[in-house]
């Protein structure tokens, strides 16, 4: 029998088991009706049918001129233009056997015209005639009538995001109010006697509270206010007033206090409140004291304490969360797969994120620079980085050139250059 080389299973869960777990506890929140100025990244709450067909009838894609098709057949032929026609206009006049119209972008084709030639592939002559040199296909450079949508069709469905091509198609159909998924209301809370606030005067003996700052900018990101609650000291009287007042909103955030040591008072204070316990530890890296709990109204994520398992935590298990409860169908980070620029060491035994930036390589492949320090203490690492390399729980190390699968993060959103005509090898 051969022996495997994995760890045995600890008792934390698989970073795909918790996801599980939090979504299996979680429906979309309530619904509520804004204008179209407001909707702009929320998750739609209905479907929405145009209320007309467009374009309401054939129209011209190019500046040029419409034609029957058969008057060009045999070229070079020579054509009456006998009206002008733009945008908004509505033709006078059906075209006969040896007419043309000129027409612009946009315009409604005149009746008993086929086809539209490009004004540059034309040649004027006097006495408003246009020469036509070579034949153009039927129903060339025409938009057809409904070709972008037709009366009553479904052109957004519930649950997709409001992105600025969809506030586009909701102005097309006229909707000025649109339903959508309310936003969660989301508390921060930091724990600990070694954290400094930021209003507080600069002591260095204490550890910045750099987690309800980043946190709060993660959950910005999706659109979400949240409120910082501030620092609960290690305190068991003083941690419980905190807590009470974040399961006052949809979402408690807590960071810090969450491991096994005599001063972690977070996990038994939320069961004295009267929170369920869902989990405690994940097998990943960084991130592993987690945990998730619900109460009567809220869902409460205690996060590590270390900056960078905090936010790791966020982007595996907090945001599918807040993305779920806003109605959103995609809930998780885009995941791509790239080349390794060199080799990476990780341990067995859990899922590795791995911070790293991306590039493009001289080919314009694209390339992982994990960055030199992976320390979960290290906040500059998620600073820099605009990826999470993901190495496999039962994986020792991944190799240079190793084509490895990765999560985008929002940074990787925007990249340096254009790479419109041909790839360029970012510097």
């Amino acid at each position: 029998m051969k022996t495997s080389t994995v760890p045995p299973k600890t008792s934390g869960l698989s970073v795909q088991e918790a996801q599980a777990c939090i979504l299996g506890k979680i429906t979309p929140l309530d619904t509520e009706e804004v204008g179209l100025a407001q909707a702009f990244g929320r998750a739609l709450a209905e479907e929405v049918r145009a209320n007309r067909d467009l374009p309401p009838y054939d129209v011209s894609a190019m500046d040029g001129y419409a034609v029957r098709a058969a008057d060009i057949e045999n070229t070079p032929q020579t054509l009456q233009v006998i009206e002008d026609i733009k945008a908004g206009d509505t033709p006078r006049f059906s075209l006969q056997p040896g007419q043309c119209a000129r027409i612009m972008t946009g315009a409604p084709l005149p009746s008993g015209a086929d086809t539209v030639v490009r004004v540059e592939d034309t040649r004027p002559l006097e006495n408003d005639k246009v020469e036509f040199p070579v034949p153009v296909k039927q129903a060339t450079d025409i938009r057809l009538c409904g070709e972008n949508m037709r009366q009553g069709d479904v052109v957004l469905q519930p649950g997709e995001e409001i992105t600025p091509g969809a506030v586009g198609v909701l102005a097309t159909v006229k909707q000025a109010k649109v339903k959508v998924v309310r936003k969660p209301r989301v508390a921060i809370l930091s724990n600990g006697d070694e954290l400094e606030a930021l209003d507080e005067p600069f002591d260095p003996r204490k550890i910045p509270d750099s987690n309800s700052y980043a946190l709060m900018a993660q959950v910005q990101a999706q659109g979400i206010e949240p409120d910082l609650l501030g620092i609960a000291r290690d305190k068991p009287e003083e941690l419980a007033d905190f807590i009470q007042r974040g399961l006052r909103y949809d979402v408690l955030l807590i960071s810090g206090g969450t491991s096994v040591g005599v001063h972690d008072h977070v996990r038994p204070t939320l069961a004295t409140l009267g929170a369920t316990m869902h989990f405690w530890r994940v097998e990943m890296r960084p991130g592993h004291p987690v945990a998730f709990g619900t109460s009567e109204h809220s869902l409460v994520f205690c996060l590590p304490g270390n900056p960078v398992s905090s936010m790791v935590c966020f982007e595996q298990l907090v945001l599918p969360a807040l993305r779920r409860l806003m109605g959103h169908r995609r809930l998780f980070r885009r995941t791509i797969s790239a080349r390794l620029a060199h080799a990476v060491k990780s341990r067995q035994g859990r899922v590795e994120f791995i911070r790293a930036t991306l590039s493009r390589d001289a080919s314009g492949n694209t390339v992982a620079t994990p960055g030199a320090l992976q320390s979960s203490g290290d906040i500059r690492s998620m600073a820099c980085a605009d990826t999470l390399v993901i190495a496999p729980h039962d994986s020792a190390n991944l190799a240079a050139d190793a084509i490895t699968q990765m999560q985008l993060l929002e940074a990787a959103a925007f990249q340096d250059t254009a790479d419109i005509e041909g790839y360029s090898t970012r510097q």
